[in-house]
Parts: C-alpha cells; sequence; structure tokens
C-alpha cells in the first residue's frame, strides 16, 4: 500500500493512493496515518480493503507529512562512505545518531524556510523507516524488519553553521521549521522490492546535484533499527531519516547553499518524489 495524508496543514486526512494514482479517502477507516493505523494489525486490515470501494478524493490536494503524530525523528549521520568523505569525517565504526525536532516535519511539496541567521542552508535526499511495532532491545537486524511499517522519501535540509560552527550538537543545524518534508506516501514494504537497493536523486534549479543508491549504505535500515533500539524505545509512528548520498552542497567546490527562489526536486525509486521552492524567513 502506499498510505498518505491530505488537505490543508494541520488539517490533513488520511487516503491511500489506488492503482491508478488516484487518492482514495481513509477517513471511515482510520483517524490518521499515524502510529495507530500503522500497528500490523491495522494495515493488515487495511490491505483488505477494496481501493474503488472509497470515496475518490477530487482534484490535487495539498499532500501532507505522510505520517501524522510523529512521537519521535532520529536520523543517522554519515552513512554513506562517498558523503563522509566529502564531509572530511572518518567512516563510523557504529551508527551516528541524533535527534531533530518533530515540528520541522512538512509536506513533500511546502515551501523550505530558510531560517533566519541561515547562511549555509543545504540539502540531503534521504530514505525514511516509519516504525509500526514498539521495539526495545531487540535481538538482531533480522528481527527489525517486523517493527518497519514502512518507507518514505525525505529531505533532511541542514543549517551547516548552525550545526558545526556554533557548538552543541548537529540537532541545533537540522531542526528548523520545514527543514524535513517527508511523502509522498509511505510504501509498506510489500511496495518495495529491496530497499537495499533504491535509486535516489537531488536537483537544485533542474542541476543534477546527488545521485546514489541505497545499496551503498554503510548500515542497512534493518541494522539502523536494532541498534537504534539498544539505545531507545522505538515506537509505532517514529521516522527515522537514514543518511545521504554525496553530493550535499557543503560538498561541492565551491560549496553551494541554498538561496530564496531556488527549487529543489527529489526523489527515491518506488517512494515518488518531492519539490518544494525556498524562501526566506520573515
Amino acid at each position: 500500500m502506499k498510505l498518505l495524508r491530505y488537505g490543508s496543514a494541520g488539517q490533513e486526512k488520511p487516503g491511500l493512493l489506488d492503482r491508478d494514482g488516484k487518492i482514495r479517502d481513509l477517513s471511515g477507516m482510520v483517524r490518521d496515518i499515524d502510529g495507530e493505523a500503522l500497528s500490523p494489525a491495522a494495515l493488515d486490515r487495511l490491505r483488505r480493503v477494496d481501493p474503488t470501494s472509497l470515496p475518490l478524493v477530487p482534484g490535487t490536494p495539498r499532500l501532507g507529512p505522510c505520517v501524522g503524530r510523529v512521537p519521535k525523528l532520529v536520523a543517522i549521520g554519515l552513512n554513506y562512505r562517498a558523503h563522509a568523505a566529502e564531509a572530511g569525517a572518518a567512516i563510523p565504526s557504529e551508527p551516528i545518531f541524533f535527534l531533530k525536532a518533530i515540528s520541522c516535519i512538512c509536506g513533500p511539496d511546502d515551501d523550505v524556510i530558510i531560517p533566519k541567521g541561515s547562511q549555509k542552508t543545504d540539502w540531503e535526499v534521504e530514505l525514511g523507516i516509519v516504525i509500526g511495532s514498539r521495539a526495545s532491545y531487540l535481538d538482531s537486524p533480522a528481527e527489525a524488519a517486523s517493527a518497519i511499517a514502512g518507507y518514505v522519501v525525505v529531505n533532511d535540509v541542514s543549517e551547516r553553521a548552525f550545526q558545526i560552527e556554533r557548538g552543541g550538537q548537529w540537532s541545533k543545524g537540522k531542526s528548523a521549521e520545514t527543514f524535513n518534508p517527508a511523502g509522498p506516501w509511505l510504501a509498506t514494504p510489500d511496495e518495495v522490492k529491496d530497499v537495499l537497493e533504491l535509486g535516489m536523486w537531488l536537483d537544485v534549479n533542474g542541476v543534477r546535484r546527488q545521485t546514489g543508491n541505497t545499496q551503498t549504505m554503510i548500515f542497512d535500515p534493518y541494522v539502523i533499527v536494532h541498534y537504534l533500539s539498544q539505545f531507545l524505545v522505538l515506537e509505532p509512528g517514529d521516522l527515522i531519516n537514514t543518511g545521504t548520498p554525496p553530493g550535499v552542497g557543503m560538498g561541492h567546490d565551491p560549496q553551494i547553499w541554498l538561496q530564496p527562489g531556488d527549487v529543489v526536486e527529489l526523489g527515491i525509486d518506488c517512494l515518488g518524489r518531492q519539490r518544494s521552492e525556498i524562501l526566506e524567513a520573515r
């Protein structure tokens, strides 16, 4: 299934994408695409529903973040060798993780706002993992597969001066409003033939800046979920950003930073694409 949320910001309704690419309303089935709706039992119920029996959503409504009521937003850093190299960092021996404020989550085509005082706003196309079952002290990466409800496209927008030059933790440069577009939809694992072989790309103003593939991850999604479960409890609805391939603005020579008026487009095989215009904070 491809699950999504549509409607005005803060008033999104649950929906799914049918075989013809049309949105069907799920309001009669679930209150939201959230942790409750993403449990294994709830997903099984939704799979048994004939999409053509659901109300058709007319037009092309705004898409909100494809998961609502996210309890935690966890991110993995330096998870692609070539990105670690362009950042001048050593290859990590175990996953590096940090937290982002959930208030930074927005829709896949919403505007991205450059925060006040920013000089170095950057982009990062990433695979996102959405948790469907509570996970704590998992025994192995293999066990992690049953805790995953699905996968999404995310843009881990980053302000590099805030992140690197201002002291403190990475969260400072990763948590500004609109700094985590998520969607357009959540694809359940059966929609993804091989999560370890998904092409990824990102363009800025029509120029290709990132090209990658999930097969070049240092730590795959199952390792990541297993690892995180040793340090914190993963809850249904949690979103995990899994790192970015090379080609971020910081890695170019000369470096490139997002400017008001820029357009960022990105996507991942099977998971759809995003388009965001870059605006200056007011």
